[in-house]
């Protein structure tokens, strides 16, 4: 009779052997179609298992607080060529995880088009610019970007996000604890609504801000829409911001019709009136869709990044003294009959530009973007076959020491005189899918974090608290911490 021992052996053995048939079949029928001298051609990798591929370890690696391990688990496996096949998000998939590749494919717009997954899609919308084409991308942007990022548009941005900054900080600092990450949240959303949404009521916008909240979660995950699921509480927010949305542009449209005009216009009204060189105007459902995906993108990160490289600057007193005698220097040439900071002086704030760009390396909210084949391409010897999804890890580029040498180490010194080798920074992609409000991101952040070098100092309740990194990486307490004052900022 067989002891305990070698039953448990026995399971063992038929869990490898279950495992490795089920991988196999699974990758055969995904990769059958291609022909034996074209799969010969796909870079290492496996499909996994059916539906969950590599969903799963993709998960446990992100929510384990090392998610390096991701990638690193590949690169373990299949060698350091930074070209890997895998099933994600129920799409046959590359992982391009190397500068070059990163480059050649964001560059390459007759060879890959938009591949965000189902639920990137159906949450942002189907009008954004998330999947459409080159040639309706470009129109997009021409029709979004000067409002957004334009000189114009920045200068008078300017002194509406330095009244909000100051009044938040010297609110929080009178608060005793807060969630820091929550309260910059609400600031850069009311940043953000200022420019889309003028008129914007507090009600309005306290159920914007948590129907966002809601959104984001299911941003990453996978597209299933039955209770308890992320995705499915995201769906629902976004049915709610389509509706908010929807009922201001129908009270736009009436004012429009009765003649009453405005005195100063926002992105709703641009948007509204928008018309391209052919006299197209964008219909209701492309101007909400545009404004359900600048929204979201124009608070979040900006909100993640200045909390992080507040942190940054505190774990680093000698980071910190440089930056705040930089924009101490530049409050003693303001001119007297000047207030406020102008967008010449935030041109100066070089050091500071310096912090943001290694708190955006470091940090890695933007950590992976997608792609999808339009034919077939061949991309450092291996094969891309047309259909199939690229998943292009920035996270993996800034991390890599051959770029960046010691990177775990936070030293925004690295920048200085250096303009980073194109691909080998991602924070706000490349090529004619550039983030359209990067300019805008960077200014709140310069901003927020001016005042608080110049004023203020702030303590965290759990300083070791976890890390999660989905959607975007945030200690789980949304960084519990006291504000306090410590001077008059000028």
């Amino acid at each position: 009779m067989a002891g305990p021992g070698l039953w448990a052996a026995i399971a063992a053995v038929l869990v490898v052997v279950i495992d490795t048939v089920v991988r196999r079949a699974h990758g055969w029928a995904r990769e059958a179609s291609l022909g034996a001298a074209r799969r010969a051609r796909l870079p290492p990798g496996d499909m996994g298992w059916p539906v969950v591929g590599a969903m799963w370890a993709f998960l446990r690696a992100f929510k384990s607080g090392n998610p390096d391990s991701f990638i690193g688990s590949f690169i373990r496996r299949f060698g350091r060529g930074g070209m890997y096949r895998a099933f994600m998000f129920n799409c046959p998939t590359i992982l391009v995880a190397t500068s070059d590749a990163c480059k050649r494919v964001l560059m390459d717009d007759d060879s890959f088009g938009e591949g965000w997954p189902k639920a990137t899609v159906e949450l942002i919308g189907r009008k954004s610019f998330l999947t459409s084409s080159p040639e309706e991308h470009r129109r997009l942007r021409k029709l979004t970007a000067a409002p957004i990022n334009g000189f114009d548009a920045l200068s008078t941005y300017l002194g509406f996000i330095d009244r909000t900054v100051a009044e938040a900080l010297h609110r929080s600092s009178e608060a005793g604890e807060i969630e820091f990450l929550t309260e910059l949240r609400r600031v850069t959303f009311k940043v953000i609504v200022q420019i889309f949404l003028t008129e914007a009521d507090d009600a309005t916008m306290r159920e914007l801000e948590r129907s966002y909240t809601d959104l984001n979660y299911g941003i990453r995950a996978m597209a299933i829409n039955l209770p308890g699921f992320a995705f499915h509480k995201a769906f629902k927010a976004r049915k709610k911001l389509v509706s908010v949305l929807q009922g201001a542009l129908n009270e736009r449209r009436v004012a429009t019709a009765k003649g009453i005009l405005k005195s100063n216009m926002d992105m709703m009204d641009r948007l509204i009136e928008a018309e391209d060189e052919h006299g197209r105007r964008l219909d209701d459902e492309e101007i909400i869709d545009i404004m359900v995906m600048y929204l979201n993108a124009g608070h979040e990160s900006s909100a993640h990044i200045s909390m992080w490289a507040t942190l940054f600057l505190l774990e680093n007193p000698d980071i910190f003294a440089k930056a705040k005698a930089e924009q101490e220097e530049i409050i003693r040439n303001i001119p007297p009959t000047q207030k406020g900071i102008s967008l010449r002086d935030f041109r100066k704030m070089e050091y500071l530009s310096q912090v943001i760009d290694e708190t955006l390396r470091f940090v890695n909210i933007s950590f992976v973007s997608f792609r999808e084949a339009k034919k077939d391409v061949s991309l450092n010897g291996y094969l891309i076959p047309k259909g199939w999804k690229v998943q292009l890890w920035y996270r993996s580029v800034h991390m890599d020491p051959e770029v960046y040498p010691n990177p775990k180490k936070f030293n925004p010194s690295r920048w200085e005189g250096n303009t980073p080798t194109p691909g080998t920074f991602l924070a706000f992609g490349l090529g004619t899918r550039l983030c359209p409000g990067n300019d805008l991101g960077k200014l709140e952040i310069s901003i927020f974090l001016h005042h608080f070098l110049l004023g203020y100092k702030l303590t965290r309740t759990n300083p070791n608290c976890r890390i999660r990194y989905l959607p975007h990486p945030r200690p789980v307490d949304n960084c519990l911490a006291k504000i306090t004052k410590v001077s008059e900022e000028h």
